[in-house]
């Protein structure tokens, strides 16, 4: 067990990879690396798959690009206004989760990248409450349906981002933990199959889901 907790915190250690010498020095961690890789990677294969896109007789390049924004945009259909930040979200957060396949530290074990992830949400879910809404009746929402609860709806918007953070954070945890675990009980094969599992399934399984609740969020906070 003492391997386990040493194996755990080294997982969840983010070390500084260069320091930007400017403001005393600013120290740039493994996950902000590895996010500029994956936000390149997302850009360079965007650019690829439009580039020179036509109306007619379209090339198999655009067939997949079509399909891809299709399949991405079906997922968050009745949220058509924030399509472009939702996919994009879904996009990081599936890669993030998968990129340990390709030896990199996925960057949602950093704490900090979580919870940077639900803070965003949280702020458009809020915004766009106040757009749809008005000031008026966003504020007017926290006293329904009755005055006496005023304060648990002014909890909710806290508890909202830390729920959004901890679930994210917590199954990219609890898959290494369970796959430490399995390693320790049957060290060969095994080990292989469940870390596809976890670093495939399980990975795009919860960028879905911060990216579904996101949108449930959404819906309650705009509806009349």
């Amino acid at each position: 067990m003492e391997d386990l907790a040493k194996d755990l915190m080294e997982e969840l250690n983010c070390e500084t990879v260069f320091t930007i010498p400017i403001f005393g020095g600013i120290d740039v961690s493994e996950s902000v690396v590895v996010t500029w890789i994956i936000m390149a990677v997302l850009v360079l294969v965007a650019i690829i798959l439009t580039r020179n896109m036509k109306i007619d007789h379209i090339s198999k390049r655009q067939a997949i690009a079509e399909t891809i924004v299709t399949k991405l945009t079906g997922m968050v259909e009745d949220m058509i206004a924030y399509v472009p930040y939702l996919t994009t979200v879904l996009l990081y957060i599936g890669v993030s989760n998968i990129i340990g396949l390709f030896g990199f530290k996925s960057p949602t074990k950093d704490l900090n990248v979580t919870i940077a992830l639900a803070v965003m949400s949280i702020v458009l879910v809020e915004a766009a409450g106040i757009y749809h809404l008005g000031v008026k009746k966003w504020l007017h929402k926290f006293v329904e349906p009755i005055a006496i609860v005023t304060p648990i709806n002014i909890l909710e918007v806290f508890t909202r981002p830390l729920s959004l953070c901890m679930r994210l954070f917590g199954n990219v945890l609890g898959a290494f933990v369970i796959m430490e675990l399995i390693k320790m009980v049957v060290p060969v094969v095994l080990p292989a199959v469940f870390s596809l599992y976890f670093d495939l399934f399980d990975g795009l399984l919860q960028a879905y889901v911060f990216v579904f609740l996101t949108s449930l969020y959404i819906s309650e906070e705009i509806e009349q």
